[in-house]
């Protein structure tokens, strides 16, 4: 029997905060960025597979990127390698991947998630998202997965929701609105109130559900992709879809239908998570010495130094004094010596630089 379950795996982006390593030819997706041997791609492709039959999974990205998802995901078909013409952000991505799923199979239950993202604890990640499916599928609603917050972090967008008795992982609760990245103060008044959970950018629903969504809140969009559900999985679909992205408006889900929708919840989520977003964000994950330092790559010696990331390519040799809380990364010819501290600036330096 076929499955209804399937994932959209969002893997688009040019991850420009992972400068140097990550390029817009070759974005962090497609990178090793631990240092473990796998892509964080292919291990969004693995955690997906313990939910969804492989031959469900779908990525959409850019279609510079169709050769990389080729070579890192060959257990793929190339129907199930949707591309982009242009960055439209996600809420294009995500109409044009629930239009194409919706013309295979009217009662298809989506998982859409970012190709960046680091889940290690994948019992607790598959346990949550089931509760997410029988809930989507159960009330037609749009579903959310929330993080619990173990600091007032200022780089995530939070979800705030009605409490509705003991907050239990796995937890379902309706949505009182999204917020945008918070300041340091705001942010530590979300830890303390208990009912602001990280907003993961995973989601689940029904197609049908986000398509009527899209339908009721950008009917723009929605006339775009869904004009016409016979053209997908047909010769016709490439130029089609071309024309729909040429046309569409540049807009995130969250801004086109979460914040508007009423029929939002949200599963409250215990598992380790990262959006990988900062160098900082992955420095969280490694293996660390005596001194708090963490070395990816080739060899280096760390003198008077606390608490550094150190990322440079398996030939090369580095000696470091007198730093500490820096990111220390050489890739492609190119050299970041920066301040943690001053991490989320990097976009503004690359301009700099670019100028």
């Amino acid at each position: 029997m076929k499955s209804n379950k399937f994932a959209v795996i969002m893997a688009g982006g040019v991850g420009s905060r992972f400068w140097p390593l990550s390029t817009p030819e070759h974005p962090k997706q497609f990178l090793d960025v631990l240092g473990i041997g796998k892509s964080l791609i292919q291990m969004t492709f693995e955690r997906l597979s313990k939910i969804v039959p492989a031959e469900n999974i779908f990525v959409v990205t850019n279609q510079i990127y169709r050769d990389l998802v080729k070579d890192q995901l060959p257990d793929l078909s190339e129907e199930a390698i949707l591309t982009e013409p242009q960055r439209k952000n996600t809420a294009p991505c995500i109409a044009y991947a629930a239009s194409k799923i919706y013309a295979i199979n009217k009662e298809a239950n989506l998982i859409v998630a970012p190709s960046d993202h680091l889940i290690l604890q994948e019992e607790k990640f598959v346990r949550i998202v089931d509760v997410a499916l029988n809930e989507a599928e159960s009330t037609d609603c749009l579903v959310t997965l929330g993080i619990k917050p173990n600091r007032p972090d200022t780089g995530y967008g939070y979800i705030q929701f009605y409490q509705n008795g003991d907050l239990i992982p796995g937890s379902v609760c309706e949505v009182k609105q999204f917020m945008e990245k918070p300041n340091k103060e705001l942010a530590e008044l979300f830890l303390k109130s208990g009912d602001y959970y990280w907003n993961s950018g995973i989601f689940v629903w029904k197609a049908a559900t986000i398509l009527e969504a899209l339908k009721k809140f950008k009917p723009d969009l929605y006339s775009l992709f869904a004009s016409d559900f016979s053209l997908y999985n047909s010769p016709q679909e490439q130029e089609f879809v071309n024309t729909c992205f040429e046309k569409c408006e540049d807009i995130s889900i969250d801004f086109a239908v979460m914040e508007n929708a009423k029929n939002v919840k949200v599963v409250l989520a215990d598992f380790d998570w990262s959006d990988l977003g900062t160098w900082g964000s992955v420095y969280s994950h490694l293996e660390k010495d005596f001194n708090g330092n963490a070395i990816i790559g080739g060899k280096a010696q760390l003198i008077d130094s606390h608490n550094c990331i150190v990322n440079i390519p398996t030939n090369r040799s580095a000696l470091i004094q007198g730093l500490n809380d820096y990111i220390v990364v050489e890739s492609n010819g190119k050299l970041l010596i920066l301040s943690k501290k001053d991490e989320q600036k990097l976009k503004d330096y690359i301009k700099l630089m670019e100028e």
